[in-house]
């Protein structure tokens, strides 16, 4: 339970520690909050020569209104993130979810680059990054460029991010005022994994469904954006009919793994739960 040698680097800059990694090649690791890569280097199954620690650079960090984007920096962390009036008052959603990550130890360490940039399909925030239709800011040796969270996720621990490249902010349009949401998530103990979990994001007008997003947690090597389940909301009242068709059609694209969370009809059977609770819960919020 002891890492190999490895050798420290704390950069205080964003260029310095891209030019870290291009020097130091496949063998050197960027350190955000450490809850995934430490754990692993304990256990000898990680054991990078070096790890370049982005605790130091401040322009990594941060908050902040972009026109009609709310802008966040990789080393942000999950308390950061519960601690920001702008983040309760415009994304709800992301402050109802950061609260159910873990336990308050490790969200004060944990970062919502870390979470959403390594590619583990049981991180809560990369699905619902992509039920809020989120892109990613990636910064390398060949300099910068924009990433739509859909495209950054291909599979369990794969993600776009080429050799070299660092995630450096998170971009989130605005949802539209007096939209409903809700952050539905199945877990056998506190600070465990999701057994199955589902993000909404929508907006109802005339009593009906006018737009609906739902992202999935877990259920699957990736997260999931559940598209045709949203279309199936869409244009009804939510009666037990549309949210049975929802559930049904989210479950269509679930592929989870059977593990100590439960067979995979199982975690299929409370994935379509999920999608219902979150669906109603939203639907209830909406204005």
């Amino acid at each position: 339970m002891i890492p190999g040698p490895f050798g420290y680097h704390r950069p205080a800059t964003l260029a310095d520690a891209v030019q870290l990694l291009a020097t130091l090649g496949d063998e050197a690791r960027p350190l955000a909050g450490g809850h995934s890569l430490i754990p692993m280097m304990k256990l000898r199954l990680a054991t990078p020569d070096h790890l370049v620690d982005l605790h130091g650079i401040d322009a990594l960090k941060g908050i902040r209104r972009d026109g009609d984007r709310i802008v966040i920096g990789a080393m942000t962390t999950q308390h950061d993130l519960l601690a920001s009036e702008d983040i309760k008052t415009s994304l709800p959603i992301l402050h109802e979810t950061a609260l159910l990550i873990a336990d308050p130890q490790v969200r004060y360490r944990g970062t919502i680059g870390g979470n959403v940039a390594n590619g583990d399909p049981g991180n809560d925030m990369p699905a619902l990054m992509l039920t809020l239709g989120a892109s990613y800011r990636l910064e390398g040796p060949a300099g910068g460029r924009d990433v739509a969270a859909q495209a950054f996720y291909q599979g369990a621990y794969f993600t776009a991010l080429e050799p070299g490249e660092i995630l450096t902010s998170i971009a989130i349009p605005l949802p539209p005022a007096g939209h409903g949401y809700a952050y539905e998530k199945l877990k056998r103990k506190v600070g465990d994994y999701a057994t199955a979990a589902a993000a909404v994001v929508l907006t109802i007008a005339g009593g009906k469904v006018s737009s609906c997003s739902i992202g999935l947690t877990n259920l699957h090597e990736t997260p999931l954006l559940a598209t045709d389940a949203a279309n199936a909301v869409i244009g009804t009242s939510l009666d037990p009919a549309a949210l049975k068709n929802a559930a049904a059609a989210a479950a269509a694209i679930m592929s989870p793994a059977a593990d100590a969370r439960g067979p995979v009809e199982y975690r299929k059977h409370v994935g379509g739960i999920m999608v219902t609770r979150a669906l109603t819960r939203a639907a209830a919020r909406a204005a």
